[in-house]
């Protein structure tokens, strides 16, 4: 039981079987997950959001890599997740702002810029959850300072 529920936790209810891009995949499923956390409340439901996706999605991944029988297994997508709702965290974005995120997310992901690189050699779902949310952060920077320039186009 407890590995079903690790599984559908860490490949998003299935999303990451999907069989071509399943971050991508995953990463719209974060859109839809960071639509329903602010629709749901303010910053500290956002926060609280983030810390608790990042801790089970850690203890997920870290499931996910010993049913798989490696290191970050292609269907283990919460990781995305958590990257999206890191890089639209606390910002007032438009649609348009949130799919820049999205597409800058996706960029610094695939790319992984130190230290994502690095963090990914945590052990566990520790580093399968770090790279991703070193990423987001990344991100995030790169949406804000968008926002900054270009705040009509940017922001709700």
């Amino acid at each position: 039981m407890t590995s079903r529920v690790s599984r559908a936790v860490a490949t998003v209810f299935g999303i990451g079987y999907v069989p071509f891009a399943p971050g991508t995949f995953g990463s719209a499923a974060g859109l839809a997950v960071f639509a329903a956390v602010r629709a749901a409340g303010g910053p500290v439901v956002e926060a609280l959001t983030i810390v608790l996706v990042f801790l089970v999605g850690a203890w997920a991944a870290t499931a996910a890599e010993t049913h798989f029988g490696h290191i970050d297994p292609g269907p283990v997508v919460i990781d995305e997740v958590l990257g999206m709702l890191v890089t639209l965290a606390f910002l007032p974005v438009s649609v348009t702002g949130a799919l820049v995120g999205f597409v800058l997310f996706r960029v610094f992901d695939v790319i992984k810029p130190p230290p994502c690189n690095s963090l990914e050699a945590l052990p566990g779902g520790w580093g399968v959850m770090s790279d991703d949310l070193m990423a987001g952060v990344y991100a995030c920077v790169c949406v804000r300072l968008l926002a900054w320039l270009a705040p009509t186009w940017m922001l709700a």
